[in-house]
């Protein structure tokens, strides 16, 4: 039996497409210093004072006034939660800083080159990240290569699932419309491989010295982009 072709590439963005170091020390430090003037200046925006109301929700603390809440948002910042409610701030906040030109989205020019070939030889390119769909859309929307939102037919965050679970690995070829054979994961990760093999799907590992691969991982490697063969689902 020949072995299905790739159609599409799905791929994580921290430590895959984007170094770690911008996500943990730029986007990070940056939402976290703007949240407390964010929150109390937009507060009865519409989209915020639902997403706080969430927070309050979440942490079992409903009486929590916004000055406690920020303080509640600042410490899961710090803590590297993956909570819905903080995305959705750190997203409006990112988006201000993206639009006013001090952020500019950190992606490897490796990606760019390899995504637009993928691209033009026919393959669906998808992002899979633990960020919201807003942070994808903004990290690869305003980047020094310029906007590469149009290499993208789709964007998933953990509304999905969790990225550990292999199930959300099914939900998502569900959800485009392929086969989960037909799709090439990307991560550094490599219990997010785990989980995307498990539901059917070809991986390759990126090693970009951020991250310790387990010397036992049985997930082929991949130093960069340059280095894979996307419709063959292989490293070169």
């Amino acid at each position: 039996m020949s072995t299905p072709q790739i159609r599409a590439v799905l791929t994580d963005i921290e430590g895959t497409t984007s170094s770690i170091s911008f996500v943990k020390d730029v986007l990070f430090p940056f939402a976290r210093s703007r949240l407390q003037g964010f929150v109390t200046e937009h507060a009865a925006d519409p989209a915020v004072a639902e997403a706080l109301a969430e927070a309050r929700a979440l942490a079992g603390r409903p009486d929590l006034d916004t000055a406690a809440t920020i303080e509640l948002l600042q410490g899961w910042i710090d803590e590297d939660r993956k909570a819905k409610p903080l995305k959705t701030l750190q997203g409006m906040i990112w988006e201000d800083g993206y639009r006013s030109g001090t952020l500019k989205g950190d992606v490897y020019p490796d990606v760019v080159e390899k995504l637009t070939e993928w691209k033009e030889s026919g393959l669906s390119l998808y992002v899979y990240s633990s960020g919201s769909v807003l942070a994808q859309k903004l990290i690869f929307g305003f980047t020094h290569s310029g906007d590469l939102t149009p290499l993208f037919s789709g964007y998933f965050d953990t509304a999905i699932g969790s990225k550990l679970e292999a199930e959300s690995y099914q939900a998502i070829p569900a959800e485009i419309g392929l086969q989960p054979s037909e799709i090439l994961f990307l991560s550094d990760n490599t219990k997010e491989l785990d989980a995307a093999r498990d539901a059917g799907m070809k991986t390759i590992g990126l090693d970009r010295g951020e991250v310790v691969i387990p010397p036992d991982t049985t997930h082929a490697i991949a130093k960069d982009f340059a280095a894979i063969d996307a419709k063959a689902g292989t490293v070169r």
